[in-house]
């Protein structure tokens, strides 16, 4: 038997700053007993991430530089979905070309989270990507800015598995994605959604 949960309704809305990635807002909430608080955060276009395993078992992993967090991080390939009436999975596939040049024959889902719910709203969806192939030469994307400083590798699922407890991981989407791939894995990849499965309400 589940309480009666407190509806956390919001009277008011003021936008504090607006970026082509972000915003920034202060929403007035009813608290429970009645009163109202101020509420700031980030309300984000989104994005998705990819755990691409081929066929050695193998993951791939960007090593990217992250300005925030001032050094580079270990990352899967990603990317924002700020694209108009683009799905999930065709972004998916646009990040994944994109960032290190390969195609994907078989895409699911394999976990969707709330990035850091204290202070923004942004959900990343993570899909697994299998039967891999490269990208014509002539058809690869130009990488700038960040991009163009990508190191790509690939790694044994397992030993990315040890790098996220070790905490030589720790980009978000990268620690839930490599943590559910091995997990779909042992079940036989019997655990995997369809690629149009609802994003969490």
């Amino acid at each position: 038997m589940s309480a009666v949960e407190h509806r956390y309704e919001v009277t008011g809305r003021r936008q504090v700053w607006a970026g082509r990635i972000f915003s920034v807002v202060t929403d007035e909430v009813i608290m429970p007993g009645g009163g109202t608080s101020a509420r700031d955060y980030v309300r984000h276009v989104g994005a998705v991430a990819v755990v691409a395993v081929d066929d050695a078992g193998q993951v791939v992993l960007i090593r990217q530089y992250r300005h925030p967090v001032g050094r580079h991080l270990w990352e899967l390939p990603a990317g924002l979905t700020d694209v108009s009436g683009e799905d999930l999975a065709a972004a998916a596939a646009r990040e994944l070309a994109e960032e290190v040049d390969l195609t994907a024959g078989t895409v699911d889902v394999l976990v969707d989270l709330h990035s850091s719910p204290g202070f923004t709203d942004e959900v990343v969806r993570v899909f697994l990507a299998r039967d891999l192939a490269d990208v014509p030469t002539e058809r690869r994307h130009q990488r700038s800015e960040e991009e163009a400083d990508l190191q790509v590798v690939r790694v044994d699922l397992d030993e990315a598995v040890r790098m996220v407890l070790a905490g030589e991981i720790t980009n978000a989407s990268a620690v839930a994605g490599l943590l559910a791939a091995a997990r779909a894995r042992d079940t036989g990849w019997s655990v995997l959604r369809r690629p149009d499965a609802p994003l969490p309400r």
